[in-house]
């Protein structure tokens, strides 16, 4: 049985994490409310995080438990890019190397801010396999061969708790700004931040609806969470190629059945039209698998009639033609 963080444990991870990360914008969107029918929206814009995501909260909380034996030979992970990035960051910041498997197309701007912070960057080639899953073998592997720690880059109780620090800077944000949140919608791919943010959401309002966003064929946590167990899907093709997991989680579908989740998923057009809404009326970058919540929250599939909303923005890692490129697409 999966031992869930404490609230304790969220907070002791976040008071460690807040001197290493930016406190990040809670913006307070008129557009997207009269848009959505909300009352309120409240955009958490975790895209301008250092190094482009909320990834580097969990990364620099999982370096800042590991042991001494373990920070001074090192650890490996893999991941498509965001949390490389976070990781290698979080590295550099304590002090402990850093290796990362990639998936050969995993995209090049974020292979080479992943070097950029100085982590060794070590391609898999996947061919017809899911990507991932190479992607994991090989990182297992390189961890028995080098003696290094082996992270997971979700499946870990203790990078929910660091990723719960988001949540928790929201509700800061939010009480400076006079407001509760009645719905908050945040991307998922193997569930890390959705974990942490919902445990630490649950705890501070109780009657809030939490959901989660997910690219049509990676809705492996909302089909999980509807089943009551983990569930492999089929995957396919998507924009948003940092929520291409095929399968939740253990800790992390934990923490989100513990804490009420529901799941929705949205396609790639809603996804695009989340990037153009949040360039638009926000004046943010945001890349397609960051600006799947705003994507489904003008999609209508969640009822936000006169609700407050708190939606996650999650990443703006994505080089400017590729961004251009889906501004243009049609919504």
């Amino acid at each position: 049985m999966t031992v869930l963080p404490t609230q304790a444990r969220l907070a002791q991870a976040y008071a460690v994490t807040r001197g290493a990360t930016r406190r990040t914008l809670l913006l307070d969107s008129e557009a997207l409310a009269l848009a959505t029918g909300a009352a309120r929206v409240f955009v958490k814009a975790e895209n301008l995080q250092r190094a482009g995501s909320f990834k580097l909260r969990g990364a620099f909380w999982r370096l800042s438990v590991l042991d001494a034996e373990e920070r001074a030979r090192g650890v490996v992970a893999y991941s498509s890019g965001n949390f490389a990035q976070g990781l290698a960051a979080a590295g550099r910041d304590l002090g402990v190397p850093v290796t990362i498997v990639m998936p050969v197309d995993a995209p090049e701007v974020k292979r080479r801010a992943t070097e950029a912070f100085g982590a060794r960057v070590v391609l898999s080639h996947h061919g017809d396999r899911p990507r991932e899953e190479v992607a994991s073998d090989l990182a297992k592997r390189l961890a028995a061969e080098e003696g290094l720690a082996l992270l997971h880059p979700f499946d870990d109780p203790e990078i929910v708790a660091g990723q719960a620090g988001a949540g928790l800077e929201a509700l800061e944000q939010l009480a400076e700004a006079g407001a509760l949140p009645d719905v908050v919608l945040c991307p998922a791919g193997g569930g890390g931040l959705m974990g942490g943010v919902a445990l630490a959401l649950r705890a501070a309002v109780p009657e809030v609806r939490l959901i989660a966003v997910e690219p049509a064929g990676y809705d492996g946590m909302g089909e999980s969470l509807r089943r009551g167990e983990r569930v492999r899907v089929a995957g396919g093709a998507t924009i948003c190629d940092a929520l291409q997991a095929t399968m939740p989680g253990e800790a992390t579908l934990a923490a989100c059945r513990a804490a009420g989740v529901e799941g929705v998923a949205v396609t790639d057009a809603e996804a695009a039209a989340g990037m153009r809404a949040g360039f638009e009326a926000l004046k943010l970058v945001l890349e397609p698998s960051g600006a799947v919540a705003i994507g489904a929250a003008l999609s209508g599939r969640v009822p936000l009639d006169g609700a407050t909303v708190l939606i996650f923005a999650t990443g703006g890692n994505i080089p400017f033609d590729r961004f251009a490129a889906q501004l243009l697409r049609e919504t």
